[in-house]
């Protein structure tokens, strides 16, 4: 491997490390009994689900190549105004869990995925998720926004800091070794 390749794995590892911190950074778990004012989450997600028409904020939460039906849901939550992100998920039903040393930093666990004794598999073998540090820089929930018209992008602000609008969309993404890259379309 050459020393520009591995300034560049180490490069890119610091980067999903600190967007981690930063996207996580105000994370705050859901609540456990469904609310009146959000719609039932269907059973499976797919992003191609955003398309779908929304009059608030769409929130998908895909578990990726991990395809683990307990964390993936698509609800479209009503908003009238701009909304923090964490309040939309919290609307959504969709909890969210810290690691032991960053509790309410970092995203681990999107509702009970990846559990602790699943071994996800990825380029060096298997790993298990145990929510005691940093998630793996080749294994985490990445938070992606759409515009009402647009494509997706990583978001670049925390849960509690980013605010959606009516129309926009909003994908908690589980990736693995940089799969699925981005949402689908």
């Amino acid at each position: 491997m050459t020393l520009t390749k591995i300034r560049t794995a180490a490069a890119s590892s610091l980067a999903a490390a600190g967007l981690l911190f930063a996207l996580a950074a105000c994370s705050t778990p859901a609540a456990t009994q469904p609310t009146t004012s959000a719609a039932a989450p269907t059973s499976t997600a797919s992003s191609s689900a955003a398309s779908e028409p929304c009059a608030g904020v769409k929130v998908i939460v895909d578990s990726g190549a991990l395809k683990q039906a307990a964390a993936d849901t698509s609800v479209c939550v009503p908003v009238d105004a701009p909304t923090p992100a964490s309040k939309v998920l919290d609307e959504a039903k969709v909890k969210t869990e810290g690691t032991a040393e960053y509790p309410k930093e970092l995203v681990c666990r999107v509702n009970g995925v990846p559990a602790a004794d699943l071994d996800i598999a990825h380029k060096g073998g298997t790993y298990r998720e145990k929510c005691s540090k940093m998630p793996a820089a080749f294994a985490y929930w990445a938070l992606w926004v759409k515009p009402a018209s647009g494509d997706w992008a990583y978001a670049q602000e925390g849960l509690s800091t980013l605010k959606v609008s009516p129309g926009q969309s909003l994908e908690l993404l589980y990736t693995v070794d940089g799969a699925p890259a981005a949402p689908a379309a």
